[in-house]
Order: C-alpha cells, then sequence, then structure tokens
C-alpha cells in the first residue's frame, strides 16, 4: 500500500511517495521561473506548475520502483490565483502569487470604506493583497471580456490545489477543500460556506468558485494517462494547513511553524475560531469528517527568500547550505538587522509597501554579517508572531513550538531561534512534514493511517533546541529588531 504526495510549493514542485506507514520511499523536485513583471508584482505560469507537478510525480514513482499507489494526497501555495477556460482548461492569464502586490491600492479603498471589520468577522482575515479575492477581482477587470465570461459560467477559478485537481482529473472536478477556501477573503468560516456578501463586495461571481469539501475528502480520481492507473485524489490542504497535521498538531495549544519560501505559524485553537486583537489571522487549521478545527495563524513573506537572494541577488553563496557555514564566521561584535520586507511586511504589521533595509553596516561589514542577519531576521519576526499569539490566546501558555521546513537543518538559525524566543524548538526526524499532512490526509481517507491519536503517538523528535541566550541580552536584541521594524514602517 503507497500514497502519493504532490506538494507544489512557491518556487518548487515536489512529489513524495509513502509506504501506508508513512515512511519516505521516494521524492522528486523540479524548480520552475518566477515571474516579476513590475516592482512588487509575482507571477506563475500555470503551465509550468502543471507541468513540473506531474513531472515530479511521475518521477518519484519510478524512483520508488513503480508501486501501486492506492491515494493521492495534494498540499500547495495558498492564496495564489489561477482562472482557467472550462471548456479549454487554458488559464486566462498567469497565476498571480500570493506575494503579489498589485491590489494594495484596492485593499486601501476597501479599508477607507470601513468594511475591514465585516471581513473579519466572516473570513478571519485582514484586507490584504496577500489573499484571493482582489486578485480575481482584478483579473476580471483586466482582462478582456473575462467578467462577463465568468458570469456566463465559462470561467473556472481555484487555488492551486482545484487547477492541479481540474488538471488531474481532466476537467471532471472543480473542487477545494475548507483550509484553501478559508484563504481566499471569500468563505464564510463559521459557516463553512461561501458567502454571498463576500463575493458582492469584492465582485467575484459565485459561478466561479469551487466545491468546498473536508480535507479528507474524495476529490475525484487522475486521468488513467497520467500515471498508469486510475487514482483517487483522497486529501487536499494548504500547505501550513498540512504541515499543521504532518506535525500531530491536534490538540489545542499546540504550535507549529513552517520555514519555506515565507514562514507561518499556526497555533491550534481548537473548536474557537478566535478572533485576535494583535493583527495575526482566525483560519481553518483543518477540516475532518465535517468537524472544523480553527487556528490563528501568522505570516511571514520572507524567510528562505532572503537565503535565495543572498544566492541569486547578491551572489554571496552558490547554494543555500553555504549560510550556515558563511554565518558562522560572522563578527560577534558586529550587529547587523536585517528587515527583510521585500515584498512587504506580513503580520502583526501588514506593510505591503514595506521596502527591505539593513541597520548597523561598518566598514567591516561582510558576507558573514550579511548571511547571520539573514538568519537572525527569520527568528526575529517568528518571536513578533510568538508574541502576539501568547497575547490572543494566554492558554497556549509556555509552549513548544514545533519546526519544519527547508531551513530548520541551519543548526544556528533553529538555535537563534530557540534563543531569541526562550522557548524550546522541537525539530521532526521526518523533515517531509508538508507532503507527510498531505499524505496522511489521503491515507485516513482510504483507511490505510491511523486516526488522528495513534498519529499523534508516533510522531518523532530529531532535536530539541533550548534557549541558552541570557534573558537581558535576548531582551536587548529583540528591541533593537523592534527599533529597526519602526524605522522601515516610518519611511
Amino acid at each position: 500500500m503507497t500514497i502519493l504526495a504532490m506538494d507544489q510549493g512557491t518556487t518548487s514542485s515536489r512529489a513524495v511517495v509513502f509506504s501506508d506507514d508513512l515512511q519516505v520511499q521516494a521524492t522528486a523536485q523540479h524548480e520552475f521561473p518566477q515571474h516579476f513583471p513590475r516592482s512588487g508584482w509575482v507571477e506563475h505560469d500555470p503551465g509550468d506548475i502543471w507541468t513540473s507537478s506531474a513531472g515530479t510525480a511521475r518521477a518519484a514513482i519510478e524512483k520508488a520502483g513503480a508501486p501501486r499507489i492506492d491515494a493521492l494526497g495534494i498540499t500547495n501555495q495558498r492564496e495564489t490565483v489561477v482562472i482557467w477556460d472550462r471548456s479549454t482548461g487554458q488559464p486566462i492569464h498567469r497565476a498571480i502569487v500570493w506575494q503579489d502586490r498589485r491590489t494594495a491600492d484596492i485593499c486601501d479603498r476597501l479599508r477607507a470604506d470601513g468594511v475591514e471589520d465585516q471581513v473579519t468577522d466572516t473570513t478571519g482575515l485582514l484586507l490584504d493583497p496577500y489573499f484571493s479575492a482582489t486578485k480575481i477581482g482584478w483579473l476580471l477587470d483586466r482582462v478582456d471580456g473575462a467578467r462577463d465570461r465568468a458570469r456566463a459560467g465559462e470561467l473556472a477559478f481555484g487555488t492551486i490545489d482545484s487547477f492541479l485537481i481540474w488538471k488531474l482529473t481532466g476537467g471532471q472536478a472543480h473542487v477545494t477543500d475548507a483550509t484553501n477556501a478559508s484563504r481566499t477573503l471569500l468563505y464564510d468560516i463559521r459557516r463553512n460556506d461561501w458567502s454571498d456578501d463576500m463575493c458582492r463586495l469584492f465582485g467575484v461571481p459565485r459561478e466561479l468558485l469551487p466545491e468546498v469539501r473536508d480535507s479528507a475528502d474524495d476529490f475525484g480520481t487522475t486521468r488513467p494517462d497520467l500515471f498508469g492507473r486510475a487514482i483517487p485524489i483522497l486529501g487536499v490542504a494548504g500547505d501550513q494547513q498540512a504541515a499543521t497535521v504532518g506535525q500531530a498538531c491536534f490538540r489545542p495549544g499546540m504550535m507549529k511553524s513552517t520555514y519555506g519560501t515565507g514562514c507561518f505559524a499556526l497555533l491550534n485553537t481548537g473548536d474557537q475560531a478566535v478572533r485576535s486583537q494583535n493583527r495575526l489571522l482566525t483560519t481553518i487549521a483543518y477540516r475532518l469528517d465535517g468537524k472544523t478545527t480553527y487556528a490563528l495563524e501568522g505570516s511571514i513573506f520572507i524567510a528562505g527568500a532572503v537565503v535565495q537572494w543572498l544566492r541569486d541577488g547578491l551572489k554571496l553563496i552558490r547554494e543555500a547550505r553555504e549560510t550556515q557555514a558563511l554565518s558562522g564566521q560572522a563578527d560577534d561584535s558586529q550587529q547587523v538587522i536585517m528587515v527583510p520586507a521585500f515584498t512587504g511586511l506580513g503580520a502583526p504589521y501588514w506593510a505591503p509597501t514595506a521596502r527591505g533595509t539593513i541597520f548597523g553596516l561598518t566598514r567591516n561589514t561582510g558576507p558573514a554579517e550579511f548571511a547571520r542577519a539573514a538568519l537572525e531576521s527569520v527568528g526575529f519576526q517568528t518571536r513578533d508572531l510568538w508574541e502576539a499569539m501568547r497575547a490572543d490566546w494566554p492558554q497556549a501558555g509556555d509552549a513548544v513550538l514545533r519546526v519544519d521546513g527547508g531551513m530548520t537543518a541551519s543548526e544556528p538559525a533553529m538555535q537563534f531561534l530557540a534563543d531569541i524566543l526562550g522557548a524550546p524548538v522541537d525539530r521532526p526526524r521526518n523533515p517531509e512534514t508538508t507532503a507527510q499532512g498531505a499524505a496522511w490526509l489521503a491515507g485516513y481517507r482510504a483507511g490505510l493511517c491511523p486516526a488522528p491519536e495513534a498519529y499523534a503517538e508516533a510522531w518523532q523528535l530529531d532535536r530539541r533546541f533550548e534557549a541558552a541566550m541570557p534573558d537581558d541580552q535576548r531582551d536587548r536584541r529583540y528591541s533593537a529588531w523592534k527599533r529597526a521594524v519602526q524605522a522601515v514602517l516610518a519611511v
């Protein structure tokens, strides 16, 4: 019995073949191009997303020895928007990526109209170009004839999961799951249905929208020609919710933080949809067997992407893994602080027009100091989220943070994270938590994987990072970070 997980991310598509006890059998990964047509704009070619996803799935199956695949799970970059023609399957425009800031002025106008409280009450989200609805409206207004065609039912909207399912099933299924729906600004997270009020507010015809299902559910079957046989698609979750499941954060009060292109921390709040007083998001963590579990979420737009910038922008390194050794050579007497607001600042600031800045430069500042400041910026931003979550939901108390994602391989970064939080940081033995979460959802639906409680008992620790920084130093370093952020916001 084997399960295939398709993990479609912001900079690459991955596929992982798991056994029914969720041991990794084979993986494949492929990067695809990023498009930046203007400052603050980020796009993907949906064709690249599809071919890289299908190609890595086939490659992983082949590496695993071409086993019989019994279930397929999908996890995906969230909020990214694709609109396509229902008859041909052809997108009407490039995908507009979650990082894209082109609709900031639309959000500003709506905020000035005084509707943000209504939006937050309904969707749990804030008015920010990060989310899908304003991107949809932008496409409908700027692609010739798109709005009329949408009203006529000729077009379909989807986040990346919906687009992949459409392609995988040969256009037979236009569906999504509750976690992805909850990131669109169009979904009533308490009623668990699309909101007519939000659709009217953002000018999105309901005819565009997919059917919403549980995270472990029947989403259709793949075309037989893709992988040698038809495979049931039984699990779907946005990448951060899939990581929450993969980290077995099933109990209220459990927290996880995933470090990929961005950084996303989720705090399980059980059946309570907690309204944040600190500009965090209220979102759906997962929906199983018709029961919704909620979370508070903090979103950082730039985490692993800051290492990519060191590599591709500054060309200080050739490979991301070099950052760890380079940062270890930094001069401890220099306190360089990097605020990587390349595409604005996310939670808890929500400043889409903010831009990156570096403080504390001297004549002796060099590549090593830049590398350390880049890694530390991720820890500082996580501390911002940590503080906001504990203020919003005091029941979290002195929680342990479970971490996953590519940056967790950096020992200095994880140690600094524990130091600046003043709390333990747990790294799991299996780093494939996002893909594993998607695989578990599919396997749970198929009857191959255990129930949540038994699955949680099998979670294994690789290493716990304990805080070693003195309290006064921690406070001093964090205060310097806060002053740097305020300076950025003041520009």
